[in-house]
C-alpha cells in the first residue's frame, strides 16, 4: 500500500503583470491559508516521507509553508515535469518515484491535479487552491499505480478549517 498526498498550491498573486506564470508569488490569501493546511497535515498519518514540488514560485512557497507547519523532514525535490502537467505526466511522475518511500506528497497545480484526482479514484472532485488530497493506492511499487487504483481517504480546503 502507498499513500500519495496531493497539494495544490496556495492562491498566487496577479498584481504585477509583467511576471511570467512561472514566477507569480503567493499573495496574501495564499500565505495564510498554507501553514492551516500545514497544521491539518501536522496531525495526519502517516506523514510525506517525499515532496516532490513543481519548481514554480508558487508551488516553492505554498511546499515550504506547509512543510514547516507539518513539521515534516523528509526528502524535497523539484521536479520540472510537474509544472503545467496533465495526468499522464503526472502518472508518469509517480510510476518514477522511489520505492523506498510510501508516503510521498506531490505539489503542483490545476487542472492537472484534479484530472489526477480523477483518474486514480473515479471521483470527480474540484482541488480549490491550498487544497490537500490523501489517495490510498492499493499498489506495492509506485509502477504499478494506474487508473483506479486509488481511494480518496479526504479532502480539505483551508475553509473548511477556518
Amino acid at each position: 500500500m502507498k499513500t500519495l498526498y496531493l497539494l495544490r498550491h496556495a492562491k498566487s498573486s496577479w498584481d504585477d503583470p509583467s511576471l511570467k506564470d512561472f514566477d507569480r508569488p503567493l499573495n496574501k490569501r495564499g500565505l495564510k491559508a498554507a501553514p492551516l493546511i500545514g497544521s491539518y497535515l501536522r496531525k495526519q498519518k502517516p506523514k510525506p516521507e517525499l515532496i516532490v514540488s513543481s519548481p514554480a514560485a508558487r508551488a516553492k512557497s505554498t511546499t515550504s509553508l506547509v512543510s514547516e507547519a507539518a513539521g515534516l523532514t523528509g526528502t524535497l525535490k523539484f521536479d520540472d515535469g510537474v509544472y503545467e502537467a496533465g495526468p499522464m505526466r503526472l502518472f508518469e511522475v509517480v510510476a518514477g518515484l522511489d520505492d523506498k518511500f510510501d508516503t510521498v506528497m506531490m505539489v503542483g497545480h490545476n487542472p492537472g491535479f484534479e484530472e489526477l484526482l480523477a483518474a486514480l479514484t473515479g471521483e470527480t472532485r474540484r482541488v480549490a487552491t491550498a487544497a490537500l488530497a490523501c489517495i490510498e493506492l492499493n499498489v506495492d511499487k509506485w509502477s504499478e499505480v494506474k487508473a483506479n487504483s486509488g481511494t480518496l481517504k479526504w479532502l480539505v480546503k483551508p475553509k473548511d478549517l477556518s
